[in-house]
């Protein structure tokens, strides 16, 4: 199981990514394993069987079923916190070399999608940056020229105009993004899976791994559950976050849930664009095709940080009302969907050696770019498994040390310490008894057991700790799963894991605690 058995489901899961993947077993060998089978781990793959290596790639559910099934899938270079504020923080070169590497990730996925003839809706389009709702007219100008301002400093192409085409907006001070892209992540998945496999690659699903040796004479021993073991000269972990290790990336990582929406639009009544505002959280806009006289719009945005707000009915109700207010001829919803994405206090990615590593190479921390951030870490790392430098290296360099962004990494690791000293979390229980199928809680005077009753009734009871570090976890009634707002780790009602860094199930409590 990984995230794709949570509750809600992503205008893209029809599309299966390789539906017969067999499960691992027995003991095999490989150049380089790549654990985690998103689009940060085919890609990775792909690049390293097009350069000869013998690759394996393994997954603890469906493949492509995690964090990448549930993306909105904009192909946006541009920092999704603003090149102004990356242009603060990590300076105007590292600034500068962050815009190349993403731009070339577009245009990799681009070649590639050529190349294999992969029919998945790829499509150049503009993008627009306009103020949020309620935004005084002179900040929204001067919000606009910073960004404009930023973007010349790091050769990011922008143009400054007047309207964006929603409704209230067609005099608003805006920022059009030429060139930038879109399309159906699932369809192009599957077609890198069939490109892997032609090229000799070996995917396996439902493996789940459960630890990661380096070994004391070079090389990385991989382990399942079932007993499987992968000896390879390296190791991918591109796992959303982390199962490698405990803390030397975690606490530097920070899990945020975000919501998105599509529903049907006439053909034509908007244009073919993404489309983003500046509020904090931001709203985020795009289209796909659709069947016959409509398109779909997918909006999305509400982020929290993850397990600590159980309210999704609320937040896809204020992305509705949003957008209805700036596209008026919307219309029906035709599904709903939240996902996960893992933000790093400088913005930029964890791609390269695991810290203190030799063999072990991670992928995490796509900060809200996971699509850019999934391509370019093939193209990296396929660099420095082989022995080659990359000038996107020190960008992206996973021992990095950022003196300016200690505030973002106090700020984000209070959740943390208030999750360990257990008064941060709604859900607390009086009985089992309140609960209705669909709904969990935490019940305290018992020892912090999380209990639930998934959507037939049926009564599950575990501990509350999060068998990654030791944080509380928290109902999702959402995606009806259990989420630890310390790291991202997410659990199934019957405590089975769907999202690492958590490699093992919630301990099961046996003793009755009252109700059945």
């Amino acid at each position: 199981m990984n995230a794709r058995s949570e509750q809600t489901r992503a205008l893209w899961m029809n599309v299966d990514v390789y539906p017969d993947a067999p499960k691992f077993s027995g003991n095999k060998s490989c150049d380089t394993v790549i654990i985690g089978s998103g689009i940060a781990g085919l890609s990775v793959a792909y690049e390293l069987s097009s350069i000869g290596q013998k690759v394996i790639v393994i997954d603890r559910g469906p493949i492509a079923g995690g964090m990448t099934s549930r993306t909105t899938a904009h192909l946006a270079p541009i920092c999704d916190d603003g090149l102004s504020a990356l242009i603060n923080l990590r300076g105007e070169e590292t600034a500068r070399l962050f815009q190349e590497s993403q731009e070339a990730a577009v245009a990799r996925i681009e070649e590639n999608i050529a190349e294999l003839r992969i029919e998945c809706n790829f499509r150049r389009l503009d993008a627009f940056l306009f103020p949020a709702m309620g935004v005084e007219p002179k900040d929204a100008r001067d919000q606009r020229q910073q960004e404009f301002d930023a973007a010349r400093k790091v050769g990011a192409v922008a143009e400054l105009i007047t309207g964006a085409p929603l409704k209230g907006l067609e005099k608003a001070p805006v920022l059009r993004y030429p060139n930038q892209a879109t399309f159906h992540p699932l369809r192009y998945m599957r077609g890198l899976a069939a490109a892997i496999r032609a090229k000799g690659g070996l995917i396996f699903a439902h493996s789940p791994v459960v630890a990661v040796e380096e070994l004391p004479d070079g090389g990385v021993r991989v382990a399942t559950e079932n007993g499987g073991v992968i000896e390879a000269a390296a190791a991918a972990v591109a796992t959303n976050s982390p199962i490698n290790d405990r803390f030397k990336l975690h606490t530097k990582l920070s899990p945020y849930r975000t919501y998105a929406m599509a529903f049907t639009l006439p053909c034509g009544d908007l244009p073919d664009a993404l489309f983003w505002d500046t509020g904090d959280p931001y709203h985020y806009v795009r289209m796909d095709p659709g069947p016959g006289s409509v398109d779909y719009l997918i909006a999305g945005g509400a982020d929290h940080k993850s397990g600590e707000a159980d309210d999704g009915d609320v937040r896809f109700e204020a992305i509705e009302a949003w957008i209805r207010q700036l596209v008026p001829s919307l219309g029906k919803e035709v599904t709903r969907w939240s996902g996960q994405v893992l933000d790093t206090i400088d913005y930029c990615a964890f791609i390269g050696l695991n810290p203190g590593g030799k063999a072990v190479y991670v992928v995490t921390g796509d900060s809200g770019q996971g699509m850019t951030h999934g391509a370019l870490s093939g193209m990296l790392l396929a660099n420095l498994i082989s022995g080659r430098e990359s000038p996107w290296a020190a960008v992206y360099e996973p021992s990095r040390k950022t003196p300016s962004g200690v505030l973002n990494y106090v700020r984000e690791n209070l959740s943390v310490i208030k999750n360990l000293a257990g008064y941060v979390l709604p859900g607390e229980l009086d009985s089992v008894d309140e609960l209705q199928p669909g709904q969990g809680g935490i019940l305290r005077a018992l020892g912090r057991i999380a209990a639930c009753r998934d959507l037939d009734g049926k009564l599950y009871q575990h501990s509350a700790t999060c068998t990654h570090s030791g944080c509380e976890v928290a109902w999702n009634s959402t995606e009806q799963c259990w989420d630890c707002p310390c790291h991202g780790s997410h659990f199934a009602p019957d405590g089975t894991v769907l999202n690492g860094p958590a490699v093992t199930p919630l301990q099961r409590i046996d003793a009755p605690t009252g109700g059945t």
